[in-house]
């Protein structure tokens, strides 16, 4: 029996899993807590926490090991990564203001290299590799890594190929080209999406290696795979030349594994975790994609991607009160207090003395502790060492923290470097305080709602009557909020599939929605919602009066219906999604293994690979192919397409079997388009050929003896 194990980095947990692929079920899983500053650790820790739960024989019998990681969505999102130089061809300054090129780059240096290519492939001017080989006399000092873009480099890359084997051979750097990422217009954002894989290599590599180094510490000899922002897999090795394409790795193996677990064809997916909850739409058993490309850190990529809405929506999310003294939640991530007291008890004696306080105050029931380690010539100002120096015997109330009324910034500074974390109440807490949860200490998180119920809503006012009333009101806080971004999802959904059909087109992927963020939306997730026309007061009301609890005492009322089954998974599924789902009229299902889908996911896929060859037209009578190694023309356009689809396939299944494939199967396809100039008669503008390659990964040879 062949065992499979699936990785996944999540924002507070990493979870591995072993999964018999033969009979569809989960051998072990295990779960760690994510240790940011250095994944390998916890990466390490889930692996060993799941074999030890494991049959004694279960490390000789794995045969292939997959990773899904959020390093390259956190890297993008926090604005990490090493240094890297951007060397432009054939294309002026002014195209850094574009597709924020320059926010990107930031100080990192960027080179405007003569030379490029025209619409037609034909060489717009000469390269000016004199300009390259100065170029990189200072590369070396400055950049990990480097990209290259060149203007219309899709028609024809030669020059950013020549301009990537110089770079090479003159400073050893790994270089990224746009051609190899991308093949459609749009040279900024091609640049851009040049840009954010060469910072990412590094990034990856570290954590590809230490991922490797522990498995042969173990004895595991298994190909090891990376899960893409697509769902699909692909080997290490290549990954490590195109992290980029794992953007959204988590929340597509989130959606691969649902569709594994529920064998549910169309859906909607809702993955919550302690910091984020995303949610998809499976069609036919397929995601749906992002025509436009993976957008995180608010940069569009064109880096292909399950249509993923994220919201900073989680069991560890924090609660507060917004302007209005309204009860939120999120987006920031805190500790949840009952998890910080289980690993502190001192804290609770704390809460306690701050019970005991005839009055409140504002910074009650919230602590201070340091999430890493400073590296290697972090520096901190006055203010912030000290702060950091008071937090070194472990987590410290605010209220210390702030005694003598020290200044708030020099401690969100710190949280905002990643240095320090903040805990306080959270979902998680209420569902301790109301018996939904006993995984931590639901003392410390009753006593936390205690001190927060008597905080002031208004002068004289308590923000609620009990500690009960408060986590009732929070987990109620925490569906209306869901419920909002799943029905969004939906109402997208929707006005996709509309506007295909207006148009006779089958819908190919999930598109913007056409309408805003409702102006009462939570922050966590108003600012994804698009460009457009926003709700009015009387769709808020709606619902309100749909989400909210029923308490028949309305002159109307409204429910909704998700005619679609809600998947919903993630540790605190089975805890909050009952509700949510009630809310929605939705059949629900929490399948078996919902707290380490992704983890599942990881090794549920399968490796996809796509090529793509387009012919113009340059002149009448002319047919010229746009290929990977430079322009190819003929004089008979089905002559042009036959070696097109020739060249086509074989590409797609060398790069399926780079990417780790097994048994290779290919799909192609052609697509011709035509301008109609004058009464019946049409003139050919371009074809499309694409070649799909797609199949299991390898397995590790043993594997492969044994089955």
């Amino acid at each position: 029996m062949t065992l499979l194990l699936g990785i996944d980095t999540g924002g507070t947990y990493t979870d591995a899993v072993l999964y018999d692929e033969a009979s569809g079920q989960i051998v072990t899983a295990a779960k760690s807590l994510t240790t940011k500053h250095d994944l390998a650790l916890c990466v390490g820790d889930a692996i060993d926490r799941a074999l030890a739960a494991a049959p004694d024989d279960a490390k000789a019998r794995i045969g292939l090991v997959s990773l899904s990681t959020t390093l390259a969505t956190n890297a993008i999102v926090e604005q990490h990564g090493f240094p890297v130089a951007l060397v432009m061809i054939g294309q002026s300054p002014q195209a850094m203001d574009r597709a924020g090129l320059s926010q990107a780059l930031g100080t990192d240096p960027v080179f405007f290299i003569d030379g490029g290519h025209e619409a037609g492939g034909q060489e717009r001017a000469s390269l000016d590799e004199a300009a390259v080989l100065d170029a990189c006399a200072t590369l070396r000092d400055k950049a990990a890594a480097v990209a290259v873009s060149g203007y219309f480099a899709v028609r024809n890359p030669t020059h950013e190929s020549r301009v990537r084997d110089l770079i090479r051979a003159e400073t050893g750097l790994p270089v990224s080209c746009g051609h190899d990422l991308a093949s459609a217009l749009d040279a900024p954002r091609r640049a851009l999406t040049a840009l954010l894989n060469a910072r990412l290599i590094p990034l990856l590599q570290h954590l590809i290696l230490a991922v490797r180094g522990h498995l042969e510490q173990l004895g595991i000899q298994a190909p090891l795979m990376v899960v893409k922002g697509d769902g699909s897999l692909i080997a290490a090795e290549s990954a490590l030349t195109r992290p980029v394409e794992t953007i959204l790795s988590g929340p597509a193996a989130s959606v691969v594994g649902a569709r594994a677990l529920a064998g549910e064809a169309d859906c909607v997916v809702s993955d919550i975790g302690g910091t984020t909850t995303d949610i998809a739409v499976l069609v036919d058993g397929k995601p749906v994609m992002d025509p436009d490309g993976a957008s995180v850190g608010g940069y569009r990529t064109m880096v292909e991607a399950v249509a993923v809405r994220t919201i900073g929506l989680g069991g560890d999310s924090e609660v507060r009160l917004d302007e209005e003294k309204n009860l939120i939640i999120g987006p920031r991530r805190i500790v949840p207090i009952s998890l910080l007291a289980r690993d502190w008890p001192a804290v609770t004696a704390v809460l306690h003395d701050q019970a005991a306080r005839a009055w409140p105050k504002d910074q009650d029931g919230r602590f201070a502790l340091r999430l890493r380690t400073l590296g290697p010539g972090t520096k901190l100002s006055r203010n912030e060492a000290a702060v950091w120096d008071q937090l070194d015997v472990g987590p410290v109330s605010l209220e210390k923290l702030f005694a003598g009324r020290a200044s708030e910034q020099p401690l969100q500074r710190l949280v905002d470097r990643g240095l320090v974390i903040l805990s306080g109440f959270t979902p998680s807490d209420a569902a301790h305080v109301l018996g939904r949860q006993d995984d931590w200490d639901s003392a410390a998180a009753r006593l936390a709602a205690t001190l927060m119920a008597r905080s002031e809503r208004r002068a004289g006012h308590p923000l609620a009557p009990s500690a009960s009333m408060l986590a009732e009101w929070v987990i109620d806080q925490l569906t209306r909020q869901s419920g909002e971004a799943i029905i969004a999802t939906a109402l997208a959904e929707e006005d996709r599939t509309r506007r295909h059909a207006a148009q006779g087109q089958a819908a190919p992927a999930l598109a913007a929605p056409a309408w805003a963020a409702p102006a009462w939306a939570a922050p966590a997730w108003a600012a994804r919602m698009g460009d457009g026309v926003p709700f009015g007061p009387s769709a808020k009301r709606f619902l309100d009066n749909a989400l909210g609890p029923d308490t028949g005492g309305g002159m109307l009322s409204f429910t909704v219906t998700l005619n679609r089954p809600l998947i919903a998974i993630g540790a605190p599924a089975a805890t909050y999604y009952p509700g949510i789902a009630a809310r929605l009229g939705a059949r629900l299902v929490v399948p078996d293994g919902a707290g380490v889908c992704n983890a599942l996911g990881a090794v549920a896929g399968g490796v996809s690979q796509r090529q793509t060859i387009l012919i113009t037209a340059p002149e009448e009578g002319r047919y010229r192919l746009h290929t990977e190694q430079g322009l190819e023309d003929f004089q008979d356009l089905e002559k042009a397409a036959a070696r097109a689809e020739v060249l086509v396939r074989e590409g797609a299944q060398r790069k399926a079997r780079e990417a780790g494939a097994g048994e290779i199967h290919t799909h192609q396809s052609r697509t011709d388009r035509t301008a109609q100039v004058g009464p019946g008669h049409e003139v050919f503008v371009e074809s499309e050929i694409c070649a799909t390659a797609y199949g299991r990964p390898r397995l590790s040879a043993a594997a492969r003896e044994k089955a």
